[in-house]
């Protein structure tokens, strides 16, 4: 007889995300003592993102409408209360790549292409995480709507859509701050697409200006 241990919610409804947080928890002190203790949280945030991503595109790519609709069953109602932790996680990380790029003058050249390298990867890497992060979500609203009328309206000839159609969706918001062909029908749906407009909007201006920065660093430097 099999024994199921009792899991936190977190674990058995996000179980990428869950191993992704205890990689980048695990790995942060693990990190070299010489570096500062904030360039080591940076690591450690990079692991997670990049550990997230990994897992769920070779979730998404194997998968198909049935599976969508079995992981998005299993996602609980605190879904906006971590999407908002981990967006708010996303701009923790904007301060301190800030922080990091504002103390670099001396810094010996292997300690710069260190801190120009967490910098890169973490704009890169969190700006992916947020549109997956809301696909997900998306795709949670999507198939958990008992109305008679979806969520979201995909054109005619995708009766069930699938997590490249999410992504599709999510990443037209992060890129263009717009919904392209597909329509959003339901008010608590307006209000996740316009939260993640704003975050996204503020996310591409501070990406503009961070490489603004590091290119202007790199050529004086």
């Amino acid at each position: 007889m099999r024994i199921r241990l009792p899991l936190p919610s977190i674990i058995h409804s996000r179980p990428h995300l869950s191993l992704a947080i205890v990689l980048g928890a695990v790995a942060s002190p693990l990190l070299p003592d010489s570096w500062p203790w904030l360039t080591r949280v940076l690591a450690g945030w990079d692991i997670l993102v990049w550990t997230y991503l990994a897992m769920m595109a070779w979730m998404m790519v194997q998968a198909d409408h049935h599976d969508i609709k079995r992981a998005a069953c299993r996602q609980d109602e605190k879904g906006p209360v971590i999407l908002a932790v981990l967006s708010l996680a996303v701009l923790v990380s904007l301060a301190a790549i800030v922080s990091q790029l504002a103390t670099i003058k001396g810094l010996p050249d292997e300690t710069l292409a260190l801190r120009y390298t967490l910098a890169v990867l973490t704009l890169i890497g969190s700006w992916f995480m947020v549109g997956v992060m809301f696909c997900s979500h998306y795709a949670h609203l999507y198939y958990t709507d008992e109305c008679g009328d979806k969520p979201l309206g995909f054109p005619e000839d995708l009766k069930t859509p699938n997590y490249w159609d999410f992504l599709y969706f999510s990443f037209t918001i992060s890129v263009a701050v717009q919904t392209s062909d597909v329509t959003v029908r339901d008010r608590r749906m307006r209000q996740v697409v316009l939260g993640q407009s704003v975050l996204c909007f503020f996310y591409n201006l501070a990406i503009l200006g961070l490489s603004i920065n590091i290119a202007a660093s790199l050529i004086n430097g």
